[in-house]
């Protein structure tokens, strides 16, 4: 063979090469690029419901005070925000005192007007603090969410013992009307 055309297929092959691996950077950068601009529409989501006080965090995880957290996939428990009503249904796992009776725990429900509802941002997260006062009992709800939309609830009581909860955040659910 000629050196000429060995050179001239040398020169080819590495020509062909080289594209290969310039596509294969573009896709790695096309999709760096996705995520990032996912990642700016989810912040702006988020950022969007807090200023608007009405969310829900849907809890995945409940973390009792001195136990083990228990997993809470796959059922609907949640605490909704609004500025002028806070609803919560989430199960209670812990010591209660005085003001709850033996045998008529509902975890913590309740749902009532928010005494205080406040929102403060910080430099990686939101802390949104508020208290509810029902018939029974002053809770104290303290939400630290992060801007991608991942939340940790803390929920002190008087006749309860602390509990937190992880879960995220997310739009109300529209109920349809039939």
């Amino acid at each position: 063979m000629n050196p000429k055309r060995i050179s001239i297929i040398i020169l080819l092959f590495s020509l062909i090469t080289t594209i290969g691996f310039t596509q294969e950077k573009s896709k790695k950068e096309l999709r760096k690029e996705q995520k990032e601009k996912e990642k700016i529409q989810k912040e702006k989501q988020i950022e969007a419901l807090i200023d608007a006080k009405a969310f829900m965090f849907n809890a995945n995880r409940a973390l009792p005070s001195g136990a083990r957290s228990i997993d809470l996939t796959g059922d609907n428990y949640f605490v909704k925000f609004e500025s002028d009503l806070i609803e919560s249904i989430l199960p209670f796992f812990g010591r209660a005192f005085g003001g709850a009776g033996y045998g008529n725990d509902n975890g913590m429900r309740f749902k009532g007007i928010p005494k205080s509802f406040t929102v403060d941002k910080a430099k990686k997260n939101y802390k949104i603090e508020a208290v509810v006062i029902d018939n029974n009992d002053t809770y104290n709800l303290t939400l630290t969410v992060s801007f991608q939309g991942s939340a940790s609830l803390f929920i002190a009581s008087n006749n309860r013992s602390t509990i937190s909860y992880q879960g995220k955040l997310e739009p109300i659910e529209k109920k349809e009307d039939k």
